[in-house]
């Protein structure tokens, strides 16, 4: 996503506050604000809070992609290729994600179907559900796809977990259970 100086101090401010306080919870007002811009210049860039939304949305996706992707190239073992999700996402926690997953939250809020933000959010989660069954098949697990549904399942449900139960061994409980069931699988 290439953006001006402007345009990336907007969504810069406004990925920090979405994340922080919830979509709804901040106004363009606020953002711009905070931006040092006016209403217009962040309407001019944008067009609406809605595809600003998505935008935050994609850009935090994009940074989530290529941590992952930087965890599971980092393994050559395949079993730690396919696990590598899960070490990523203690690494992410421990970076700051607080709050649990912006994507959860934001489709919490994002309560209309046609929302820019909502396909984001599909394509984020059906993505790591791709990436797992591609590195399940690589460690020679037969039913990859369906394993890879219940590591998705748990990867979520950890995350959902240590933010909202506040319980910081969600984490690891979660990545040592998908050890158990890929080694089951390969078994």
């Amino acid at each position: 996503m290439t953006l001006t100086p402007g345009a990336r101090r907007i969504l810069d401010v406004a990925s920090v506050l979405f994340y922080e306080h919830g979509i709804h919870a901040v106004g363009v007002d606020t953002i711009a604000a905070e931006s040092g811009v006016t209403k217009r210049t962040l309407y001019d860039r944008f067009g609406s809070k809605d595809a600003l939304v998505a935008d935050y949305l994609r850009a935090r996706d994009e940074r989530w992609r290529a941590h992952v992707v930087a965890a599971v190239e980092a393994e050559s073992d395949p079993v730690r290729r396919a696990l590598a999700p899960f070490a990523a996402l203690e690494d992410w926690v421990a970076e700051g994600a607080g709050r649990g997953c912006a994507f959860v939250n934001a489709f919490a809020e994002l309560d209309r179907p046609d929302h820019p933000g909502r396909a984001v959010i599909h394509d984020e989660k059906r993505w790591l559900r791709a990436l797992f069954a591609t590195e399940l098949a690589g460690a020679g697990v037969a039913d990859a796809p369906g394993l890879a549904l219940q590591l998705l399942v748990l990867h979520e449900g950890a995350l959902v977990t240590h933010a909202v139960a506040a319980e910081p061994a969600a984490l690891r409980a979660a990545g040592d259970a998908a050890r158990l069931l890929v080694d089951a699988a390969r078994a």
